[in-house]
């Protein structure tokens, strides 16, 4: 992902490097380069958020995050069926996702891919 992502930039060294600033609008990325972004840019921002986040130890939720969990979705139970459901149902690849929606709501999504 990494060399791909480096090597699509390499062409327009004029937008910068910030991959998450440029994926937040793909519509500023030169065409010519977009879908390499997108494919390899994309993979490498959401496997090094799922390292990062990944942990051997059971962490629970700060009690902000449960709340919130708790509003949106009536347990810690319901969630993780949400999200189970999110994440076995999606054919072929992609990642699910709890993330804060555009009413500031936490709700669970699939995406495909990257």
């Amino acid at each position: 992902y990494v060399a791909n992502a480096n090597a699509a930039l390499e062409k327009h060294p004029e937008i910068g490097e910030d991959l998450e600033a440029l994926l937040a609008d793909v519509e500023q990325i030169p065409a010519d380069i977009r879908q390499a972004l997108i494919n390899n840019g994309g993979g490498h921002l959401n496997h090094a958020l799922f390292w990062e986040l990944l942990s051997p130890e059971k962490q629970e939720p700060t009690a902000e995050v449960a709340a919130a969990i708790n509003e949106a979705f009536g347990s810690f139970e319901a969630f993780q069926e949400a999200f189970t459901v999110a994440a076995t149902t999606r054919f072929g690849s992609g990642w699910a996702w709890l993330v804060v929606n555009n009413e500031g709501k936490l709700e669970v999504v699939s995406t495909a891919n990257q």
